[in-house]
């Protein structure tokens, strides 16, 4: 009807999953999803997806994003090779941005090179710039961009494939030939953001031609909770310990000497896009206020003027001035936030992020002022795994979560979980352990490779602390996420039915987790019962949160037809242009 699915196009986009067999394997992932939508395996793909299909789009190039990490979780019957040897593309891509895809997208990577051996494979992302060196002597790569703004290298990397053109001349460029290993200057780093957009009417025209609406969607159980985010900001103003997209980090990798905004009128079009075509609430990817006030105050002056019926959830790095709270409150229609103190300690506060610059009274006073006004949901953020952070520190998180609760109503909740699978390659933590209180257990890509297919989250985790084990920081998790639960349930945040299936995940992780260490501990390798191969999700979603805490409440229907339809005619329109004689 729209077209075939194997025609030729230029490029392959394809995310794989965390671990490329996870259906095959019995791995207990642990919590280390549960603060995100999507699952352990780790199916929703970067931004720069669509950022990418945007940008080559309008220089007439075709692209095709594959989810196969949502695909192989939806059908245990989906063949990956299978699917792959049909598709016809001039080039593949697969994103190495989150390190937790070591595993997948190196596996996926060589499947592609033995079905189509002189295709090239493109890898790019945070993860794969910080270890493009070594990424690069994988037989199964090719070339790697680095940097986080790699869309207009990547045209002119296909553009040379396409014409035999060198490939000396691109910037950010890591590629290999007989005569070894080049690795061109990282030049391009864009000081302005709005050269490229996230369209999402890119999206749909995507499912209508290659008629596959699963391969695109970016994560499990998005088409009821069709959550999106605009990205305001690369780069970051801000030293976390464990972050690898901090200033230092971005310094060193990406070469943003400074972080770069998107500017307000590009920022406002892309969410009216958005609330043309979905209902879902629309998450701001960065701190507004990083970029100063004046920028804060003409975003907020622009949504007041647009007037979006949509959610618009603001996030906040820093604390927020109670002044800013009433201004989102006066010129946006429906909206929440996200803060992430990380600790209820200041001393612990201060060694994860520097001087704070916040006490916990003035967190607070900052709570009671969105209650205060209609700010429909506020959630606080904890991590477990911080420098100076010890176990009784972590229990008295938790209560001090029972403490806020009694601050506001049920708009207010809080979540706690572990820092994990990994401390993030290129944070000061991992680029200076023994100064931040950390022991690493793998440092290059290939350890973290082997990491990720270990038997349980334990042997899984990258790193411990020196005030706290591997086997202490997952005793504190499940305790932490115990109490929590408790919490939620005397404070009406949780119903007591979600409550009790909260607590049994907990108790059938910490079963199966007790097995496999005495398999462990037998000196054999690890098993577990025949129902874990492949489950995924039943052992290690929901076990330091109710999975469904994260998500709005869903609509009957969260897309808007007459939007579809106009984006339907318009695709059948140029269509029919381009079949004409």
């Amino acid at each position: 009807m729209f077209g075939s699915p194997r025609s030729e196009i230029d490029l392959l986009l394809l995310h794989a999953p965390s671990v490329y067999d996870f259906r095959e394997k019995a791995i207990l992932y642990g919590p280390v999803s549960d603060m995100v939508p999507s699952s352990t395996v780790f199916e929703m793909y970067p931004l720069g997806f669509l950022t990418i299909a945007s940008f080559l789009h309008d220089r007439g190039m075709k692209v095709r994003i594959v989810n196969l990490a949502l695909r192989m979780m939806n059908s245990r019957r989906f063949d990956v090779p299978r699917f792959l040897a049909r598709q016809k593309p001039k080039a593949v891509g697969i994103d190495l941005h989150w390190l937790p895809h070591a595993h997948g997208a190196l596996e996926v990577a060589r499947i592609v090179k033995e079905l189509h051996p002189d295709v090239p494979v493109i890898m790019g992302g945070l993860s794969s710039s910080y270890f493009h060196r070594e990424l690069i002597g994988y037989p199964q790569v090719d070339y790697v961009l680095r940097g986080d703004s790699t869309e207009p290298p990547l045209h002119q990397l296909l553009m040379a494939l396409q014409e035999g053109a060198p490939v000396a001349p691109i910037p950010n460029l890591t590629w290999k030939d007989a005569a070894g290993i080049h690795v061109n200057p990282l030049t391009y780093v864009p000081m302005s953001l709005d050269y490229v957009d996230l369209r999402p009417d890119l999206m749909v025209e995507m499912v209508m031609r290659y008629r596959d609406l699963e391969s695109t969607l970016p994560f499990n159980g998005w088409w009821n909770n069709p959550i999106t985010t605009v990205f305001t900001v690369k780069g970051c103003a801000f030293e976390c310990v464990t972050c690898g997209s901090s200033q230092t980090t971005c310094t060193h990798v990406t070469k943003r000497q400074k972080p770069v905004y998107r500017s307000p009128a590009s920022l406002i079009a892309n969410m009216e896009a958005i609330c043309r075509l979905a209902d879902g609430p629309i998450v701001l990817v960065g701190d507004l206020l990083m970029a100063g006030s004046e920028h804060a105050a003409e975003v907020l002056e622009r949504l007041r003027a647009a007037d979006l019926q949509n959610e618009i959830v603001f996030e906040f790095f820093a604390l927020p001035p109670a002044s800013f709270l009433r201004d989102i409150d006066r010129c946006v229609r429906h909206w929440s936030m996200e803060f992430s103190p990380e600790s209820h300690s200041q001393a612990v506060r201060d060694a994860q992020e520097g001087e704070s610059g916040y006490t916990t009274e003035d967190m607070e006073s900052i709570i009671k002022e969105a209650v205060r006004l209609r700010c429909s949901r506020i959630d606080i953020f904890f991590m477990i795994g911080l420098p100076a952070q010890t176990t009784q520190s972590v229990r008295e998180t938790v209560e001090y979560c029972g403490h806020l609760f009694q601050l506001g109503d049920r708009r207010l909740s809080c979540f706690i979980s572990p820092m994990g699978p990994f401390i993030d390659p290129g944070s000061r933590g991992f680029e200076d352990p023994d100064r931040f209180g950390y022991r690493l257990f793998a440092r290059t890509l290939e350890e973290h490779r082997q990491l990720l297919v270990q038997p349980t989250w334990e042997h899984i985790l990258n790193y411990e602390t020196k005030w706290m084990t591997r086997r202490e920081l997952v005793d504190a998790t499940y305790d932490a996420a115990e109490r929590l639960n408790e919490l939620k349930v005397q404070h009406k945040r949780l119903s007591k039915r979600r409550g009790r299936g909260v607590a049994r995940g907990i108790a059938a992780a910490r079963a199966l987790r007790a097995r496999l260490d005495a398999g462990m501990a037998r000196g054999g390798e690890a098993t577990a019962d025949a129902a874990l191969i492949g489950e995924i999700s039943r052992f290690s979603i929901s076990t330091v949160c109710d999975k469904r805490e994260l998500f709005w409440p869903r609509r009957l229907f969260n897309f808007k037809l007459t939007e579809i339809t106009r984006i339907l005619g318009r695709y059948l329109s140029g269509r029919s242009q381009r079949q004409a004689p």
